[in-house]
């Protein structure tokens, strides 16, 4: 056999730790942020420092989105395990120079922004090629199981980085990044020694024209989604900043060139005749809607659970980091439990049923949350994260099995380059539709309750303004952080008020208290959105069709067994073509068939 039993767990449980270790790393600075700014001296919240702290954020997520279907194309040509390997590699590399950050200010902050899209580079290598090698690696009947526990330990690796940032950190803002390095070594050599290429390597010419319009207009989209967070004049946020316009519209224009480019082109590297494939087509639409709807939460419950519910339950802000991370489990249990199971049935029944029924319940499970008062009940709150979880695990394990099976052999690694691409790159348009409706609901209530509520506690009228007019993007950053930025907004009034004030004004509850309101109206808005999405993204997925898995060339049986006999054909298996030369050689079937027959 091609495939035996023994490689299959093999090729799962190395790409398992790949996905673990990249996206750990990918959520890992999420809490970590805090020391990482202390540790380098730089202050996040200074208007001038805003930009560090969006691409110390994004820059990962943005490198990741633009490369995925360019390397996914190279594994295609040249080899998937080869190009998964040396991800490895190179994102051990970048996590090495993180640790080794030696410059301070906003050096310090390049420095740390350029290696962590070094390790961008690495991860879109590992991402792009982990579930063709598995699609290869598993017969058709499981797959769901395969990508499903692989995508598990995606998500499962999204918030075991939380925790660990929050452990990791304030014992040393390096091991952060540190942490990563044996295991990417470990698994380089165990990729480089026991993976073997199972595909059928198709060396043509590389499309630089497609690949260069991608990277140029995606990146435009992206980073003008990035800036148009960050206030521009005497507006909150940046969308009617000429340059913020001109990078969405430059960005969208090279996007349509790309598409008409990839229809000309011999070697696309965007394969648009895939998208006649139905169940590839609705799938990655899916993908997209699902994303759009979800990719923000993450931000938006770490700034909940830091800014505004544990400061109010009795936790310092220099300990919401960890705890935030913790009181998220829920959500991970939720898809441990939900993903696999998925996937299993899926690979029985099809992705259809529960792709939909998933987004369906992400619906409920958004719109659930969005009736949670801002100063909630911990326990229903958990079990909403759990139900959440489970929703998610129940669409992302079929939906990705559904997509994969509908591939061509030889089309895996551009196929699940261009899903990826899809889901990252919503994932940084939710953040910014979802930030940009939090923004706006701060703006409508925040700068009047900022200044009555300092007003009530001896500020003077004329300090209070003052603080009261700052974008209300930096109370969202403070929270999003788990700094209390009333220590720095009040720095020259502080000694002039009574100390039980002082201490009032800079302690667990008058901030959480203050932005509060205002921001659970953002958040009614941003939830909203969410349910519209899933449920939109629950019809497109449904509109995929019954299940469907792409079928490889069929060997002639009289070929097949001609073959065998001549010790041609051996791996042949429920004559069918697999392993690593299934088009060249089913052709060459076709034709000795006919000598043959």
């Amino acid at each position: 056999m091609n495939h035996p039993d023994r490689y299959k767990w093999i090729a799962l449980s190395n790409t398992t730790l790949g996905m673990l270790m990249a996206t750990i790393n990918s959520s890992i600075i999420l809490i970590a942020l805090p020391d990482i700014f202390r540790g380098i001296k730089l202050t996040p919240l200074s208007p001038g420092n805003t930009s560090y702290l969006l691409w110390m954020l994004m820059g990962f997520m943005v490198c990741t989105a633009v490369l995925l279907v360019t390397f996914g194309r190279i594994g295609d040509m040249y080899g998937r395990v080869k190009m998964y390997t040396l991800g490895f590699a190179v994102f051990s590399v970048f996590s090495v120079l993180l640790s080794l950050t030696w410059l301070d200010g906003s050096s310090g902050a390049l420095w740390l922004i350029l290696m962590r899209v070094g390790q961008g580079i690495g991860g879109a290598m590992v991402f792009a090629n982990a579930a063709p090698i598995l699609t290869d690696a598993f017969p058709a009947g499981q797959r769901g199981l395969a990508l499903g526990i692989n995508s598990v330990a995606a998500i499962a690796g999204s918030f075991i980085g939380l925790v660990l940032g929050g452990i990791l950190a304030p014992v040393d803002w390096r091991l952060v990044f540190l942490v990563s390095v044996p295991v990417g070594i470990f698994g380089t050599l165990w990729a480089r020694l026991k993976l073997r290429e199972l595909s059928s390597g198709n060396v043509t010419k590389i499309d630089w024209w497609g690949n260069l319009t991608f990277a140029v207009g995606l990146v435009s989209v992206l980073v003008g989604i990035t800036y148009g967070i960050i206030p521009y004049g005497h507006s909150t946020m940046g969308w009617t900043n000429p340059k913020v316009l001109a990078a969405l519209g430059i960005g969208v224009a090279l996007l349509v060139v790309f598409g008409v480019i990839e229809r000309r082109v011999a070697h696309p590297m965007f394969n648009m005749k895939l998208f006649r494939i139905r169940a590839f087509a609705f799938g990655n639409l899916a993908t997209l809607l699902a994303s759009v709807g979800r990719g923000g939460l993450m931000f938006i419950l770490i700034i909940w659970l830091q800014g505004i519910w544990l400061p109010q339950h009795g936790y310092s802000f220099a300990e919401t980091p960890l705890w935030a991370g913790i009181y998220m489990l829920p959500l991970t249990a939720g898809f441990l439990v939900a993903g696999p199971l998925a996937g299993v049935l899926s690979d029985r029944f099809g992705a259809r049923p529960f792709a939909s029924g998933g987004m369906v319940l992400a619906a409920v499970a958004f719109g659930l949350l969005e009736a949670l008062p801002a100063n909630f009940s911990y326990v229903l709150f958990g079990l909403l994260l759990f139900l959440m979880g489970c929703a998610m695990g129940i669409f992302s394990s079929p939906n990705l099995a559904g997509v994969m099976n509908s591939l061509p052999a030889d089309q895996r690694g551009a196929g699940a380059g261009m899903l990826t691409t899809f889901q990252n790159s919503a994932m940084v348009l939710s953040i910014g539709v979802f930030f940009t409706l939090i923004i706006l609901g701060l703006a409508a209530t925040l700068p009047h309750s900022l200044f009555s509520g300092l007003v009530a506690q001896g500020v003077s009228p004329a300090a209070a303004r003052k603080v009261a007019a700052l974008p209300p993007v930096a109370s969202l950053f403070a929270a999003f952080l788990g700094y209390n930025p009333m220590h720095q907004l009040l720095a020259p009034t502080l000694a002039h008020l009574p100390a039980a004030k002082a201490s009032y004004l800079t302690g667990r509850s008058f901030f959480p208290k203050l932005i509060s309101s205002p921001f659970h109206s953002g958040l009614v808005e941003a939830f909203t959105f969410a349910v519209i999405a899933c449920l939109v993204a629950a019809a497109a997925s449904w509109l995929r069709g019954a299940k469907y898995h792409h079928e490889d060339e069929v060997v002639p049986p009289r070929a097949a067994e001609a073959f065998q006999r001549e010790g041609a054909l051996a791996d042949v298996d429920d004559r069918r073509l697999a392993g690593p030369a299934r088009a060249p050689v089913a052709r060459a079937v076709g034709r000795r068939a006919a000598d043959l027959a």
